[in-house]
């Protein structure tokens, strides 16, 4: 496990509220869609980085991290393993506090730069059914 409770705990409750979610679309057949629904109801607010830019869950979408002209906490992956180190990568150029790599998604190279960046990190777990847990 790339992720202690305690860090998924200190993640979910005191790095932020603003989570850009990679890979989001308004594809509803897609987990980040469902996911993104969980996060706002925990207060989240969820900003869609996908190529479309798409509106989604009445937030603005973006292309790239890069392009979101505001503070970005937390940085939720839903790209395959194959791409999610790069998206680490730009989590740390944008400042981001923490990077969340959604189940099966696995790099531990990018979970050691990343940590050595000083931000937090877990990897191959959901914040949907981390959120549920800590009722």
């Amino acid at each position: 496990m790339y992720g202690d409770e305690a860090t998924v705990r200190k993640i979910l409750t005191e790095l932020g509220d603003t989570w850009a979610v990679v890979g989001l679309s308004n594809n509803r057949q897609r987990a980040a869609y469902g996911v993104a629904e969980v996060l706002q109801r925990f207060g989240k607010r969820v900003v869609p980085v996908h190529p479309k830019a798409e509106e989604v869950h009445g937030e603005r979408g973006y292309a790239s991290l890069a392009d979101i002209p505001f503070d970005v906490d937390v940085v939720d992956v839903f790209v395959n393993s194959e791409l999610a180190g790069p998206v680490a990568d730009e989590a740390v150029a944008k400042g981001a506090r923490a990077v969340w790599f959604q189940l099966g998604v696995v790099d531990e190279a990018a979970y050691g730069r990343t940590r050595a960046a000083g931000l937090e990190m877990v990897m191959d777990r959901c914040p949907a059914i981390e959120l549920n847990s800590l009722r």
